[in-house]
């Protein structure tokens, strides 16, 4: 079992920066893949970014391609915990959305919920402009 809590959502301006932060723990973490997505209100949810289990690869959605950034700590000695981070740039009236971080038992950049095996409970972000 993995536990996966976010933070560092908020309220910005439009052009405002924000990291979001993933600490996953409860398991032997090596082999993980992690990944964000988020759901705006009436919508449904969508991949944001990914990240493979080592964070030598990554792969972002179109839309926020050039603007947010995925990456991770080294996991810990133990392999308990590790921590994924979102940082995000320029951000958008349209990035305004709840914020989800995902784990999935795999190694390389997932891209699909189903994909997903551990999720957070989610940060709301609100960008305005």
């Amino acid at each position: 079992q993995v536990q996966l809590e976010e933070s560092g959502g908020g309220l910005v301006q439009a052009g405002d920066s924000l990291r979001l932060s993933c600490v996953a723990s409860g398991r032997t973490l090596t082999n993980v893949a992690m990944g964000w997505f988020r759901q705006a209100p009436g919508k449904e949810r969508k991949f944001v970014a990914a990240i493979n289990y080592n964070g030598g690869s990554t792969y972002y959605a179109n839309s926020v391609k050039g603007r947010f950034t995925i990456s991770r700590d080294a996991i810990s000695r133990d392999a308990a915990k590790n921590t994924v981070y979102l940082q995000m740039n320029s951000l958008k009236p349209e990035d305004t959305a709840f914020y989800y971080c995902a784990a999935a038992q795999a190694m390389g950049v997932m891209t699909q919920e189903y994909e997903y095996d551990y999720w957070g409970r989610g940060t709301q972000v609100t960008v305005s402009s």
